[in-house]
């Protein structure tokens, strides 16, 4: 069996049956990440002696009898979320020797699974970008052809598992920053509703549409980890209280009463219309056709639906994140944590001189973009005519949803772009995330899963966006899906 292609499934039925113990399995993982991660940079942070720690305490467990389906797998964190005793930097020189005391929730509820951290991953500074080049650590180099990004903010986590130097990755997905990179990355990646993972201990950027979610290469191994990561926390006050839910129940038939041969017989899937017009790359249309089409062979039935507020996503999305952000980075002044200035001449001169070392362009960027929108005389122009159409983009969701059960569409309007690309104009950039950030915007689960390869050999990503609280559904249908294809078991030459 290969270890690094091996499901979640395969691997926790390999520990069960003694094949090999957590300790082997982490071994092989930090074995691959210290000969791969100097050349991809995916890994900001690793620490072997407490991985291994981790994992002979999950050998226990299992000698105990008392695992779960992740007692002794090995996963990577993206490193915005804390970690007791681990350097938690958000990809900042803000935040560069910073080890955090507690744990995120997310964090936690891995430690009670029995995972093992194999270590913290690169990302965007404080999560903010599409390419992972704003990190103060490097850019993370996409495996598929390291001339090209990974995709971000969470690109770091993204290419640890399409690397194979991780079976499964944590990520957080603001505006698309879990979707994209899987989709550039060729792995799957998942965006839950929002509320559904707790935000406690995830360092903030926009709170308001900020979500953790998992990454892996399948759809049935996202759906272990959101079985982990899903749960009320009462130190989020955006936490859903609601019963704990199974996500697996639905993979092996996503349709009940199905038949064998077409299991997605009665499912609608909605196609938006402003999806596949101008800027969708001719590449990206011919993958994601043929995966729809797919689709139909198994069963369900494509209808076009109409978003029309999903044109305004993007400005509005750039108008009400950077006013979260605004505020929410207020917090790192030098006074009580993270970096302060060497020289200053009072304490306003070191705050200044504080947040001008500290954060990069884009950080400073959004900051200051963000106060502008907050400013008096601008907040009604700009961000509350955001806010309007934020709802006016969940009620088109609302109406799409009375017509179809999920819709579907691409990930991203290309494939991944080379290093330096669009740094010098970032409206470009931010266009990247034109068809992920109508879902943060309402507040849905999003999916991307591999649905084939474009220019360059490069992964193109399908996206399906589901009704709140739909992600068994959602997961269901991608996992049929990758029943009959093998987009998703492709690794990077090489890896």
């Amino acid at each position: 069996m290969s270890l690094e292609n091996s499901s979640l499934r395969e691997l926790a039925a390999a520990l069960a049956a003694k094949q090999l113990s957590s300790v082997e399995l982490t071994q092989r993982f930090l074995d691959r990440i210290a000969a791969a991660n100097p050349a991809l940079n995916a890994f900001v942070t690793t620490d072997p002696e407490r991985s291994l720690a981790q994992a002979r305490a999950a050998d226990a467990r299992r000698a105990r009898g008392d695992a779960t389906p992740l007692t002794g797998i090995p996963i990577a964190h993206k490193d915005i979320w804390c970690a007791k005793g681990w350097r938690t930097t958000c990809g900042s020189r803000m935040l560069a020797n910073f080890a955090s005391p507690y744990d995120a929730h997310v964090v936690e509820r891995f430690d009670a699974a029995g995972a093992v951290l194999l270590g913290k991953c690169n990302m965007d500074e404080f999560a903010m970008g599409s390419s992972n080049e704003t990190s103060w650590f490097g850019p993370v180099k996409n495996p598929w052809n390291p001339a090209f990004v990974p995709g971000g903010s969470s690109g770091g986590s993204a290419a640890a598992v399409a690397a194979r130097l991780a079976p499964a990755a944590t990520g957080t997905d603001t505006g698309g920053s879990i979707r994209q990179p899987a989709a550039l990355c060729g792995i799957s990646g998942l965006k839950p509703t929002y509320g559904v993972v707790s935000r406690y201990g995830m360092i903030a950027f926009a709170s308001s549409l900020d979500q953790g979610g998992p990454f892996a290469k399948s759809a049935e191994d996202l759906a272990l980890l959101l079985n982990a990561m899903a749960g009320f926390d009462a130190r989020d006050s955006t936490s859903l209280d609601r019963a704990p839910e199974d996500y697996t129940r639905l993979l092996a038939a996503p349709v009940p009463g199905a038949p064998a041969d077409r299991p997605l017989a009665g499912l609608r899937i909605g196609l938006p219309r402003q999806y596949f017009g101008a800027g969708l790359a001719p590449d990206v249309a011919e993958a994601v056709e043929t995966a729809l089409a797919e689709l139909r062979r198994l069963g369900a039935a494509t209808s076009e639906v109409d978003l029309p507020a999903s044109d305004l996503a993007v400005p509005a999305y750039y108008v009400i994140a950077p006013a979260e952000a605004s505020s929410n980075l207020s917090r790192f002044d030098g006074v009580r944590y993270g970096h302060r200035a060497a020289e200053y001449g009072d304490l306003v001169d070191m705050y200044c001189r504080s947040r001008a070392e500290g954060f990069g362009a884009e950080v400073k960027r959004r900051i200051l973009i963000g106060t502008y929108v907050l400013s008096h005389g601008y907040y009604d122009a700009y961000y509350l005519k955001a806010q309007k159409i934020r709802r006016l983009i969940a009620e088109d969701y609302a109406r799409a949803f009375a017509q179809v059960d999920v819709i579907a569409g691409p990930t991203s309007p290309t494939v991944a772009f080379e290093f330096g690309a669009k740094t010098a104009d970032p409206v470009q950039m931010y266009l990247n995330d034109i068809y992920t950030i109508p879902a943060n915007l309402a507040g849905l689960p999003g999916l991307s899963i591999p649905a084939g390869f474009g220019a360059g050999g490069l992964p193109v990503g399908l996206q399906l966006v589901g009704n709140y609280f739909d992600e068994a559904r959602m997961l269901a249908i991608a996992h049929q899906y990758q029943h009959v294809t093998d987009w998703h078991r492709r690794a990077p030459a090489g890896y």
